[in-house]
């Protein structure tokens, strides 16, 4: 059974939820995003199950732009529409925005500062770390789906390890991945209860019954 059957899903949230969730993302994602994207969204809001957030953020990495803002926009899409969209858009960014702009100015006058240097190698660091910990929480429910997985290692050999553009890489596995999903999908049959036959007692005549 997947995942997401376990998981108890909340109702659907209102525009101001999700500019408040998204909001709290921005404002506590230091060092990388989606690894708190996927606690926040999945975990404690429980917004998306695991296969959900899985299959969403692979569309989102697929599309031009920020997995992360793209992730805010097709969340927002998803339960409130256009207005859904902007509000997960806004939340996301204008937090980080005003603090980034205030980092800014500070860091022009202190990134001399030897301190400030081994800071900044120290976050490096944690989002190496954060990231680490996102991809294992993201492949988890792919021990389940292996070929699913091998397309998943098929993407990572390709751009990790023999260094092959990201574009050439998607246009080829996007459509293997979804072949593999579809196939996945069609083989899933809901667990239900055995069907039950009614017994057939043996016809009795009446001369057998005196």
């Amino acid at each position: 059974m997947h995942d997401h059957a376990s998981q108890e899903q909340l109702a659907p949230p209102t525009v101001a939820e999700i500019f408040i969730g998204f909001l709290t993302l921005g404002l506590t994602a230091f060092g990388g995003a989606l690894p708190l994207a996927r606690r926040e969204i999945v975990e404690r809001r429980k917004w998306l199950s695991p296969d959900e957030f899985v299959d969403l953020l692979g569309l989102c990495q697929f599309l031009p732009g920020g997995n992360v803002i793209n992730l805010s926009v097709a969340v927002g899409m998803k339960f409130r529409g256009v207005a859904g969209a902007l509000a997960g858009l806004l939340g996301l960014i204008v937090g980080p925005s005003l603090i980034v702009i205030g980092l800014g100015v500070l860091y022009q006058r202190t990134h001399q500062d030897p301190h400030i240097r081994h800071l900044f190698a120290g976050l490096a660091a944690a989002a190496a770390g954060l990231l680490v910990s996102m991809a294992i929480k993201v492949a988890w429910p792919l021990r389940h789906k292996l070929s699913m997985a091998a397309v998943a290692a098929l993407a990572f050999i390709g751009i990790a390890l023999l260094r092959l553009p990201l574009l050439p890489v998607m246009l080829v596995l996007t459509p293997v991945s979804i072949f593999v999903a579809s196939r996945v999908n069609r083989e899933v049959k809901p667990e239900g209860k055995p069907e039950v036959k009614p017994e057939v007692k043996p016809e009795v005549k009446r001369g057998e019954s005196q």
